[in-house]
């Protein structure tokens, strides 16, 4: 579960490296927690440096002290799911989101969870290496 001053690393390639959630949002159930394929609302803690001379276009996208919108796509709290199985991860770990609610990153680099395409983030889960879905 993910809380007010939770720490998560960031696995796609906009920049950011390290975030703190301050909100999870539109989340009335579990009273403030967030969980795999939530939205929170987060504040980037540690970022890639920017080089002065930036030409490509793989530039960097967020800078330290940036206020941004992400989405949970591994726990390490345990996920149920409804057949009865269970997940959990060996860290806390989200993607950011642009305002439109689109991805900062072009990439994804680690693994996610299955759920999120239950929840609406099928995008994150045809991009990711490789996707959990199998547990015991």
């Amino acid at each position: 579960m993910i809380g007010l001053k939770s720490t998560l690393n960031v696995i796609d390639n906009s920049g950011a490296l390290v975030i703190e959630c301050v909100n999870v949002l539109k989340n009335k159930v579990t009273n403030g927690w967030g969980s795999v394929g939530d939205e929170i609302v987060c504040v980037v803690k540690k970022a890639r440096p920017i080089a002065t001379n930036q030409t490509s276009s793989a530039a960097v996208k967020v800078r330290r002290g940036d206020v941004r919108r992400a989405v949970v796509v591994r726990t390490k709290k345990v996920v149920h799911r409804p057949d009865g199985t269970f997940i959990r991860f060996d860290d806390n770990a989200a993607v950011l989101l642009n305002n439109k609610r689109e991805l900062l990153g072009t990439r994804i680099g680690g693994v996610v969870s299955a759920d999120l395409r239950m929840k609406g983030w099928a995008k994150i889960v045809s991009l990711a290496p490789k996707v959990s879905m199998y547990f015991k």
